[in-house]
Order: C-alpha cells, then sequence, then structure tokens
C-alpha cells in the first residue's frame, strides 16, 4: 500500500483543552492502542429504518435476528485486510477484531502509531474543575489516514487521552447514615431506592427477572496506584441485607485496552478524586438492584476518553453473551464538545446507540445537574450529549414530596447554581420525528435554533428529597441525588415493564410521545432550570414527565 499520500480523516480536528499547554512530547517508546473503525459494506443489505421500528407495538415488533444484524452490519472483507496491511507497514499489531463493531485495535510505540496517522502527540497540562493540574496526552488538528483507506476508516480514536464525561451524581455530604447492623432513621423527605417503587407506581409483582441491564462504569487511574471508581460487593451486600432486599447479580466486563483497570474502588467520599467514579457506580447499582432487584446487572468498565466511550458502546450493543435490554448512562458533558468531543466521536456514539436501539435496546441517559447551562462556564445555555441524541430517553431530574407513600408535589428539581436539572434545546440534532409535533422553544443562546428537545422524562433529583445509598466504606450511607440518581430509576422501570410486556421495550421515544404524552406520566409544571421554564405538556425541563409505571404498562400493552 502506498502512504505516500495522506488525507485528514473528516470530523477528527482537535483543539487543546481550555488553559492546557503543552509541558513536553509523549513518551515515544510508551506502548500505545487505538481504536480503529471501518465503514459498512456497501453491498450490505440495508438495515431497518429505527423510527418505523420503533412505532410499531413491542409485542408486535420483529426485530433482526444476530444473523440479519451481522449481515446489514457486516465490514468488506478487503477493506479489513487493507488496514491489515497498513498496521503492518508501520509494525502495529492487530487484536480485538469485532466485525459487529466494524473495529479493530492497533497497537505499537507511541512514536510509530504517531507516524501511521501523521499526529504530533504531546504532553499537556491543565487545571480541572477542582483547580488540580492534571496532564493528558493530546494532539492538535486532524488524524491523517493513507489515501487508499479515505472512505473505509472512518474513525480513530486513542491517541488523544484528554478526559471526556462527568458524573451527574450530586452529594449532600453532611449527611452519612450507619448501616452496619441496622436500617437507619432516614432524615425529612428522603428515600430508599426502593420506597420509590410505590409513589411512581412501579408495576406490582415484577422484578426484571429475564432482564439484562448494562451499567456504565468510567475510570481509569489518573495517578499511579491511585483507585480510579467502582464498587465494593461487601459493602453493597450489607445494604441490601440490612434493608432486606436480596444482593444484585453483578458481573463486570472490562473493555481491553482503554486504560481502565476494572472495579477499582476509592474512597467514595466527598473529598475523592473528581475523576473517581466509585460514589456514582455505587448509586446506579443501589438504585438498579433496588428498583429491579430479579435483574442481572453488567457493569461495563472503561475509561473516561473517546476511546472509552466508543469501544464502551460498541461492547454493549454487541454483546451476544450478556445481551443487555436497558442501559443505563449517568455520565454527560456539554453537546458542543469543542475541545472533549470530536465530532466524529459524537457521530460514531450517537451511530451506536441507533443499532442498539434496532436490536430492542432501551438506553437511558442523564441530561445533566447543572440546569440549562449544563456545567459550561458563564451562563449560555447547552444540552448535554449524550442525552441530547435522539436515540435515546433522556432523563431529568425533580424534587419530590411524598406523604403515606403517594406523591403530595413535584416540581422541577432546582436547588441553586450546579444543582438543578440539565434540560435544552440541542444545537448538534435536529428536531426528531418524534418530537415534530409538539410547541417547542427554540435555543436560548443566538442563533436560537430549532433542535432536538431534552428531557423526555424525568424522576427525583434533588438531593434535599434524593436516595440514601451505601458508601463503599460499608458501614455508612450517604444522601446523594442527581440525574445519574433518576436514570437508573427509568432503566429499573422498563426492566420491569420488559418483564411484564414478555418483549423488550427497545427505543421508546416514538411510542412514548405518540401514545403516552398525557394521561400517562406526571406532568412537571412548576419550576425552571435557568433559560426554560416548565409549563403543561413537554418542556425542556422535565420532558414529558415522573413516571407512572404501572400506566405506562398497561398502555404499551394495549398497543
Amino acid at each position: 500500500m502506498s502512504t505516500n499520500h495522506y488525507v485528514p480523516l473528516p470530523d477528527s480536528s482537535r483543539v487543546p483543552l481550555d488553559g492546557a499547554r503543552v509541558i513536553g512530547p509523549a513518551d515515544p517508546r510508551t506502548p500505545l492502542t487505538v481504536t480503529v473503525y471501518l465503514r459498512r459494506d456497501p453491498d450490505a443489505p440495508p438495515r431497518p429504518d429505527l423510527y418505523e421500528l420503533a412505532l410499531q407495538a413491542p409485542t408486535r415488533r420483529t426485530v433482526p435476528t444476530d444473523d440479519e444484524y451481522a449481515a446489514t452490519n457486516r465490514w468488506r472483507d478487503t477493506d479489513l485486510k487493507a488496514v491489515e496491511a497498513f498496521a503492518g507497514e508501520h509494525r502495529l499489531a492487530v487484536s480485538n477484531e469485532n466485525p459487529l463493531a466494524r473495529s479493530i485495535q492497533l497497537t505499537g510505540t507511541t512514536e510509530d502509531v504517531a507516524d501511521a496517522f501523521r499526529v504530533t502527540l504531546a504532553r499537556y497540562r491543565y487545571q480541572d474543575a477542582h483547580d488540580n493540574p492534571r496532564i493528558y496526552r493530546g494532539r492538535e488538528g486532524a488524524v491523517h489516514v493513507p489515501e487508499e483507506l479515505s472512505g473505509i476508516v472512518t474513525g480513530v480514536f486513542g491517541l488523544d487521552d484528554r478526559p471526556i464525561g462527568a458524573s451527574l451524581l450530586i452529594r449532600r455530604t453532611e449527611v452519612s447514615l450507619p448501616i452496619a447492623k441496622a436500617v437507619p432513621a432516614l432524615p425529612a423527605g428522603v428515600f430508599f431506592p426502593h420506597q420509590l417503587a410505590k409513589p411512581y407506581d412501579y408495576p406490582a409483582g415484577l422484578d426484571g427477572t429475564g432482564q439484562c441491564i448494562a451499567v456504565l462504569a468510567f475510570n481509569g487511574e489518573t495517578s499511579p496506584g491511585v483507585p480510579s471508581g467502582g464498587y465494593s460487593l461487601s459493602a453493597l451486600k450489607t445494604y441490601f441485607t440490612v434493608l432486606g432486599l436480596p444482593v444484585p447479580n453483578i458481573t463486570d466486563v472490562v473493555i481491553p485496552n482503554v486504560g481502565s483497570p476494572g472495579n477499582d474502588p476509592g474512597p467514595g467520599d466527598a473529598t475523592e478524586d473528581p475523576f473517581d467514579s466509585t460514589g456514582e457506580i455505587m448509586l446506579d447499582l443501589a438504585v438498579v438492584g433496588s428498583l429491579a432487584p430479579g435483574a442481572k446487572i453488567v457493569v461495563y468498565f472503561s475509561k473516561f476518553t473517546e476511546q472509552g466511550w466508543t469501544d464502551l458502546v460498541n461492547r454493549i450493543a454487541t454483546d451476544t453473551v450478556n445481551r443487555p435490554s436497558v442501559i443505563s448512562c449517568s455520565y454527560g458533558n456539554t453537546e458542543e464538545g469543542g475541545p472533549r468531543w470530536t465530532p466524529s466521536g459524537v457521530s460514531h456514539v450517537d451511530g451506536v446507540f441507533i443499532d442498539a436501539g434496532t436490536k430492542d435496546i432501551s438506553i437511558c441517559c442523564a441530561s445533566g445537574d447543572d440546569g440549562s447551562r449544563d456545567t459550561n462556564f458563564g451562563e449560555r445555555a447547552h444540552a448535554d450529549f449524550p442525552a441530547s441524541s435522539p436515540h435515546v430517553l433522556g432523563v431529568g431530574g425533580t424534587h419530590l414530596v411524598v406523604k403515606a407513600g403517594v406523591v403530595d408535589k413535584e416540581i422541577v428539581w432546582d436547588d441553586g447554581p450546579r444543582a438543578r436539572t440539565g434540560g435544552g434545546i440541542s444545537r448538534m440534532f435536529a428536531v426528531p420525528p418524534y418530537q415534530a409535533g409538539l410547541t417547542m422553544p427554540v435555543a436560548a443562546n443566538p442563533p436560537h435554533v430549532h433542535g432536538r428537545g431534552v428531557p423526555d422524562v424525568s424522576a427525583v433529583a434533588s438531593r434535599n428529597t434524593g436516595v440514601v445509598i451505601p458508601n463503599v466504606d460499608g458501614v455508612h450511607a450517604d444522601l446523594v441525588g442527581g440525574t445519574s440518581a433518576a436514570a437508573p430509576m427509568w432503566a429499573a422501570l422498563l426492566a420491569r415493564i420488559n418483564q411484564g410486556l414478555g418483549h423488550r421495550v427497545g427505543f421508546l421515544n416514538p411510542n412514548l410521545y405518540a401514545h403516552f404524552a398525557t394521561g400517562v406520566l406526571r406532568d412537571i409544571t412548576v419550576g425552571s432550570n435557568g433559560a426554560y421554564p416548565s409549563g403543561p405538556g413537554w418542556d425542556p425541563c422535565t420532558g414529558l414527565g415522573s413516571p407512572g409505571g404501572q400506566q405506562l404498562l398497561d398502555g404499551l400493552k394495549a398497543l
């Protein structure tokens, strides 16, 4: 293969993180693995239209078989051989071929990998949101591929390992309850997760049996020997035993060669490293395990990088061993990734969401915890990705008051700056067909575009009416909130509904908006998240509302 003429890979260009500066070259001798994605075979059979598929009643829907999915998503063998030949010319080893995801990994020295893709890799130093110094391996400009591979290679991820994504968990640090021996008395107005089943009318007699819920878990060492995120099974056993609940069935999957150590629990307190996701993972497992105790839970570990995201979601969507039916995602970033996401990364992840939808996998994504500005410095409004993808169920947050097991009041979650529900109008994704009939605001920022509205639904997220989860120490329980609590609530609900239907709900949004926009969910009409107010019907704070679980199950059965 001639490699004399290289061309830029579309949508791959990078700029440094805000405030980052080069402190030296990347070590040329360090091993480096990148993941290369290939095009779909142009001669493959057409893929099903996700929107047409999703509008069918779940009980009468026909989804592709494994063989049909493989046929429609295959790569072209000659394309694979061309990439393998390119790897050989640059002394790069080939591993982890995934035909369903059309991905392979290439490993070599940093010098050889950088030369192969015509990039300059350097070490950058920046200050994180907590004013801590951080270092990442980065690049500027585009990735390049030989002209012969143009159009064949669709993405190259792993050259740059800057962090992408943040846990959407809000702590109430002044509350820490002993739980090692007996159920503690809770502060007024807060909940153990299983106590939300009654006010949210989760279908009784169902527990998610037969379902598999995928939980996203991002970590990765930010300094040698420092734990970076995981869970304690013994702490979870103590928690569930004290509450009289079954201990969840948990399986771990570690995405190879992306820098994640797997289950690596840190201290799990409010002083932890902001890139230690232990509290988030414990939250997700406590909520899912409490509200869908019969479901199998698979924790997919990857790293907070673009490569980590793309490889993780592809692994879930193509997992023919565990076969997840629901995905719970409690992480996100401002969708205009700028120095975080590349357009290529967003496109690849969203493409996997489409593929997952054609396999009847539901995806629940937290919409953000800093109101309409979405953790972006300044007050401009932004939507949060991946919740802003039109192919996921975006989940916002509420403030919930329950009396005698019945909802007394539920309003938009707004506890002040950096503690309010995310939501807004996407500047990256157009209005999807299922939202076309809504009266929607334009984006608050000039040029005031029309776009995908976020979120679709909501659930309790206020730390003042939040959920109590186990601390990783196995002795205490912590009171937390955030839309990362609301997303697994919806994931657990959909698992129970799947069980009740005897079929997967899959991509819920088209049927949700077409048939259940009123009279099924609890419409939240009071409050705002900054730039956007709530009101009757859909709004960019809480979407169509909070769960009416049995009503939704009954409605889906009647389709």
